[in-house]
């Protein structure tokens, strides 16, 4: 009985191959190889997805220098995160351009929910007064909720004659072109909360700004520029120690953490209000269920004891919002900011 004749294959080459059961077998182990080797891959891929976030540390980028109000909020709201997520949460100060350059790092960093950033409502007025931005306002960030709201507080140094907004109005309107005040820096809120009160009460006053609120603070109770507009977070305490002399704040109602000290617009000034707030925002294109977790992680650290008695302390009221409500304050405040640079007529220096 002669034995079978091999079975002729072309192989690649276009050369005839032999097959054999020893090459079946071959064919064989690599295509079971090649196959479980995918379905490794496949099961690493998900199971690396599937991790929850975050697992490692996240960046809590602050765009203005340390011992400031939004400095502080992102500290406490970033030590409460990491305490629910089990992660770091490092804050990183980036100053510098009113914000701008903290926020242009975020508008170009991964969509990924481990680069965030803490910012106050300068966010919506750099547009009116910056000719370009390196970022869309809107369209290059995902709000994930507002965090805090403040007011802000008019001060003098004692050695200036006024105790009310009233006298301030008419000492300025007596001393035309000599009088002199300062914020935190360019363009930010206390800045405009000073150009909205030159034009509402029909003064002169010349802005003179600082590197943010610990350089102002210094060069008021130095009697150096003897008024400003500046948080409550770094300023009460002088207040409190009689080192500067309040006037008034610039909220709607008086606020619970200093009831004693009257609204500018009850003071001298009536139709007066500027609020500002803090939030956290992330890259644009931010998975939803990230940006979710972290607004509902952001709503129960407002709920802590500790972030209240801090707060509230500090003249600020938690604020969490949903990512929706964030992104239409947004808009609107864009809106309303450009209207006050308009008629005010600030620029940046």
């Amino acid at each position: 009985m002669r034995p079978a004749k091999p079975t002729v294959c072309i192989a690649a080459s276009g050369r005839p191959a032999k097959s054999s059961s020893a090459a079946r077998m071959s064919r064989c182990c690599l295509a079971t190889l090649a196959a479980a080797t995918v379905t490794f891959n496949l099961t690493f891929s998900s199971l690396a997805q599937a991790q929850p976030y975050p697992n490692k540390a996240v960046r809590l980028i602050v765009g203005y220098p340390p011992g400031g109000a939004v400095d502080g909020i992102a500290r406490v709201t970033g030590q409460q995160l990491a305490q629910t997520f089990g992660q770091p949460f490092v804050v990183e100060n980036r100053a510098g351009a009113s914000g701008i350059i903290g926020a242009d790092i975020v508008a170009k960093s991964p969509a990924d929910g481990y680069t965030l950033i803490a910012l106050a409502g300068t966010h919506t007025v750099n547009p009116s007064l910056y000719k370009k931005l390196p970022y869309d306002t809107e369209r290059d960030f995902a709000p994930v909720s507002v965090v805090a709201s403040s007011a802000y507080i008019l001060v003098v140094h004692p050695s200036l004659p006024v105790k009310s907004v009233r006298e301030l109005i008419a000492f300025a309107k007596k001393n035309r072109g000599q009088v002199n005040y300062a914020s935190s820096g360019n363009a930010g809120l206390p800045h405009l909360s000073g150009e909205l009160f030159k034009v509402n009460a029909g003064i002169e006053m010349t802005h003179i700004p600082y590197k943010g609120s610990a350089a102002v603070t210094t060069a008021v109770l130095s009697g150096e520029v003897p008024i400003m507009f500046s948080n409550l977070i770094s300023t009460m305490p002088q207040v409190q120690a009689g080192r500067l002399r309040a006037l008034g704040v610039t909220a709607q109602a008086r606020i619970t953490a200093a009831p004693h000290i009257p609204t500018i617009a009850e003071s001298g000034l009536p139709g007066y209000e500027v609020t500002g707030w803090y939030g956290i925002m992330a890259p644009a294109n931010t998975p939803a269920d990230i940006v979710g977790r972290l607004g509902t992680a952001i709503a129960k650290a407002l709920q802590a004891p500790e972030v209240l008695r801090r707060f509230a302390g500090e003249g600020i009221d938690p604020a969490g919002s949903t990512p929706e409500a964030f992104g239409k304050m947004i808009r609107e405040d864009l809106i309303k900011w450009a209207e006050v640079v308009r008629i005010s007529g600030a620029r940046v220096d």
